[in-house]
């Protein structure tokens, strides 16, 4: 914390920061703050004054008078962010991005993780849609959120179809890319066969994946990839990887798991069947949570940015809310290579371009 908004706290102790401190703090007059937190500073301050403004604001806590500001705006400032489930931190990460923005423009973030998953979501403010601006919804099936465009909501759909003609914008990771990356790094080690433990869900992103694997390993002669469903458990993962790697005919080299959780089953599998993971069979995931370097070997996997999920799809229901255009593309995704892949066993020690 700056020295000044330092002297600012201890002189307001006990009372409430007003935007007269943060201009004082951030060196600019009154209005200019109150440009920058109304989002209304673009052409009118640079940039750089208007990061200063939103960092006193957080330095000293500032939180803006949002009753009064909603009845001379007509808006509550409130968006409901949609989220499959909270049994992942991703889904928390894409909240502390959403609200972080949230916060820097006055708005407050309802967290809604559907009860029913990805299955019709009954519409959680149906008696209180007044009390909301607009619906970010992340990684669902078009039909769980039926009530809720109904509603007729500005919504920003996180991770779907980008041919959703429902949605006013769409945030995408370039999951499509995350999978070939995963494939590239199998072929190069040798894998030649493998298994998908594909998430059992209709959904656009785990479609996504499918495809790009198929379509990787369909470029190289000799190739096979098998299918595994399951559902998104431990459990699950475990019972599918048993199935993959103890059914008939040739065993797979590899297991490409939809995310880390269905991996970290993948692992207990091998182990029960007394396989070693990456000497007898490879294992990759998806998303890089927490877990993936937990399990012992560290787990490959494709590292998804939650938070700047979260943030650019507050950013665009900010753009869609005030007219303006908001911002499309895909953002990057990262392949950590860890100890859970390695060559198959007939080429372990063997000179792999010989």
């Amino acid at each position: 914390m700056s020295a000044e908004a330092e002297a600012i706290v201890a002189e307001t102790a006990g009372t409430r920061v007003t935007s007269r401190d943060v201009a004082r703090a951030a060196g600019v007059s009154q209005a200019t703050v109150s440009l920058v937190l109304g989002d209304k500073w673009r052409g009118r301050v640079s940039e750089r004054t208007a990061e200063a403004v939103r960092g006193a604001a957080r330095e000293l806590g500032y939180r803006p008078n949002l009753a009064a500001r909603s009845l001379r705006l007509g808006r509550t400032r409130t968006a409901l962010l949609v989220v499959p489930a909270l049994t992942t931190e991703f889904f928390a990460r894409v909240y502390t991005g959403a609200t972080r923005v949230a916060a820097d423009h006055g708005f407050g973030v309802v967290l809604y993780p559907s009860p029913a998953g990805i299955r019709p979501a009954s519409d959680p403010f149906d008696s209180a849609r007044a009390s909301l601006d607009g619906v970010i919804a992340s990684s669902m099936a078009a039909e769980a959120l039926a009530a809720v465009r109904g509603g007729g909501l500005p919504l920003v759909m996180l991770d779907s179809d980008p041919a959703d003609a429902a949605a006013a914008a769409t945030v995408n990771l370039d999951i499509a890319g995350g999978m070939r990356l995963i494939a590239e790094h199998l072929l190069s080690l040798g894998h030649r066969r493998v298994t998908h433990i594909a998430a059992d869900i209709d959904s656009w992103t785990f479609r996504v994946r499918a495809r790009a694997l198929a379509e990787a390993f369909g470029t190289v002669p000799g190739t096979e990839v098998r299918t595994e469903p399951a559902a998104l458990g431990v459990e699950d993962g475990r019972r599918a990887a048993e199935r993959a790697l103890s059914g008939p005919g040739p065993r797979p080299t590899a297991l490409v798991c939809d995310d880390d959780i269905l991996a970290a089953g993948a692992c207990k599998a091998a182990r029960r069947l007394g396989l070693r993971v990456p000497g007898d069979v490879s294992v990759t995931g998806f998303d890089d949570l927490a877990l993936a370097s937990a399990l012992e070997p560290e787990l490959t996997t494709v590292r998804l940015p939650a938070e700047e999920v979260g943030e650019r799809g507050m950013t665009a229901l900010l753009a869609v809310l005030e007219g303006r255009a908001a911002g499309g593309g895909e953002l990057p995704v990262e392949l950590v290579a860890r100890g859970s892949t390695a060559p198959p066993p007939a080429m372990a020690g063997k000179d792999r371009a010989g």
